[in-house]
């Protein structure tokens, strides 16, 4: 969003969570040991599936243990089995352990199959979530028994509730929408400076759609500009053309009170990003996808969540259930591409990539990704390409294309095609002039070449100052230092640089060579030897063998070259 849009966000604890379940370690007979420990060390790695798996048969031999049942509740759900783990849960209430999560599984399931009174049932037994998940939700559940009136009744209790108000009228105004009440709607979401509800990116949505519906499409499209300025995703580009072309947008956000009791879980995975663990988060987003499946928004929480913990594979399912028609497909698919990368699945990532540039052939992001992709697997004149066709679909007044640039400089950087690379790092320049990265690659690589040190060094220079804590910088400072002789102005900020990425094998190697520049060779001996403890490429390591074996002056002699005596140098 625009800077100084109106976000509301409360205190998580106070709002969101009630008192969760906390156990202490659980006591397991030696025999179960083995299958716990198991459990416990795949529940640390947030692999999700041998946890359940491990848990399960630790329960078999200790089937009351609320520990257990409650990791196993947690990994049943980041799976995305809320119906086993619907059973856990119910199997934890049968024993009398209190669980927030398990009782918001148990509502989800009772929701998924409109079984009203059974949801209302549980809230009469106790069998609470959190104040406002649980004022949000019987409030739902009355406008899916037909109870209008009652409806509006819970969601007012929300409101005049303190610290919940612009979360109920938010639920209201999509309960209204849900039953045609357009004016009502608007008259909620159109509160002054948003102060009426909660106003997030879907809630922009949905209004921009209920204005459309009260044949209002100007003013849907203002209030899209004012919520997402320039932003260039494809569900609100598609947005903007529909109103545009003068279409009534039907009102599909939320048609039923499944899908609004969905929204809360989805409303609270938002909430509590950031707050608290992800781990944490997922089990909100992963309810909200169960009972809204057509909430992409949800299934892409849940993705970039499974990415931030290293589920690859599951986010990779997420995204893939997006189908192609969404106008969040391309987004979904570009998230593919990254959790395939990181899964070490190149040449399916590199299949994704190449499909969705065929399929979505106008989108510039999208060829730009597919050059990273083939560059990431060294196939260079093809990511070249790929870098051209989106460089030529972008407006020449967009900015953000410096990175294209960037990333096609470094490709041609090596292919060692320097000239087309000193143009594009240029270029990149002329479209954002202080950009850190673009001017330390560009110093760095003429230091290397030997040539224009002394713009290098003003490059350099400048990009320390944008970021003072980035190591690779800080050390191509030390380094262009080095390259023109001035020995003890790079001892400083080599150090540093080491401090800030202590296992670079590359960095450690610069400063054992700037320590014997001054004269520190038993120095300089230990950081060679502690850069080939750090595993550099067998190029890097021949050679700092070879400085350890004969010394830097022998081998830059072999070289062609010396270090500078400058002329104030002794002898």
């Amino acid at each position: 969003m625009k800077q100084g849009q109106t976000v509301f966000r409360l205190t998580v604890k106070a709002v969101v969570l009630a008192a969760t379940c906390s156990f202490s370690l659980p006591a397991v007979a030696q025999e179960n040991a083995g299958s716990y420990l198991a459990a416990r060390h795949a529940a640390i790695g947030n692999d999700f599936a041998a946890a359940a798996l491990y848990y399960e048969k630790s329960l078999r031999e200790d089937p009351g243990n609320p520990a257990l049942l409650d990791n196993l509740l947690s990994a049943q759900i980041s799976l995305g089995r809320i119906e086993a783990a619907a059973m856990t849960a119910q199997s934890m209430l049968d024993s009398g352990i209190e669980s927030q999560i398990g009782n918001l599984v148990l509502s989800a399931v009772a929701t998924k199959t409109g079984n009203w009174a059974e949801i209302m049932d549980r809230f009469e037994a106790g069998q609470t979530i959190s104040p406002l998940v649980d004022g949000l939700t019987q409030a739902w559940t009355a406008l899916g028994r037909g109870e209008m009136s009652a409806a509006i009744e819970s969601f007012d209790a929300v409101i005049e509730t303190e610290g919940m108000g612009v979360y109920g009228r938010y639920h209201k105004a999509l309960a209204l929408a849900v039953v045609g009440d357009y004016e009502g709607a608007d008259a909620i979401l159109s509160a002054p400076t948003r102060g009426g509800a909660a106003y997030s990116a879907r809630a922009a949505i949905a209004h921009a759609k209920i204005l459309s519906q009260l044949g209002r499409n100007e003013d849907a499209l203002a209030n899209l500009d004012a919520v997402f300025g320039e932003v260039r995703d494809p569900t609100i580009i598609e947005l903007r053309n529909r109103l545009e072309a003068g279409e009534i947008l039907p009102y599909d956000v939320i048609n039923t009170a499944q899908q609004g009791i969905g929204e809360i879980s989805f409303m609270v995975a938002g909430l509590l990003r950031g707050e608290t663990p992800d781990s944490y988060t997922l089990l909100y987003a992963r309810v909200a996808e169960y009972l809204d499946p057509a909430n992409t928004s949800a299934l892409i929480t849940s993705a970039d969540l499974l990415e931030r913990l290293e589920r690859y594979e599951l986010a990779d399912e997420a995204f893939a259930r997006i189908a192609p028609s969404d106008p969040a497909f391309s987004a979904a698919e570009l998230g593919r591409v990254d959790v395939l990368r990181k899964a070490g699945k190149n040449d399916t990532a590199v299949e994704v990539a190449q499909s969705l540039a065929r399929s979505h052939a106008d989108l510039p992001h999208v060829h730009a990704k597919l050059g990273d992709m083939l560059r990431f697997v060294e196939r260079f004149d093809e990511a070249i390409t790929a870098y051209d066709t989106a460089l030529s679909l972008y407006p020449k007044t967009d900015t953000s294309r410096w990175f294209v640039y960037y990333t096609r400089a470094i490709t041609h950087h090596h292919i060692d095609q320097w000239t087309q690379a000193e143009a594009d790092f240029r270029a990149a320049l002329e479209l954002n002039p202080n950009q850190p990265q673009v001017l330390n690659y560009l110093g760095y690589s003429l230091v290397e070449r030997n040539e224009k040190l002394d713009e290098a060094l003003e490059m350099i220079e400048k990009a320390v100052e944008t970021e003072p804590e980035n190591g690779a910088i800080v050390d191509s400072l030390g380094w262009v230092y080095f390259q023109l002789g001035r020995y003890d102005d790079a001892v400083e900020p080599m150090e540093k640089a080491a401090s800030l990425e202590a296992t670079d094998p590359i960095i450690n190697d610069h400063l054992g060579d700037v320590y014997w520049a001054v004269g520190r060779e038993v120095e300089a001996t230990f950081q060679w030897n502690r850069a080939l403890s750090f595993d550099p490429d067998e190029e890097l390591a021949d050679r700092i063998r070879l400085k350890l074996e004969i010394g830097l002056d022998s081998v830059l002699e072999r070289e062609g070259t010396e270090l500078i005596k400058l002329a104030n140098d002794d002898g």
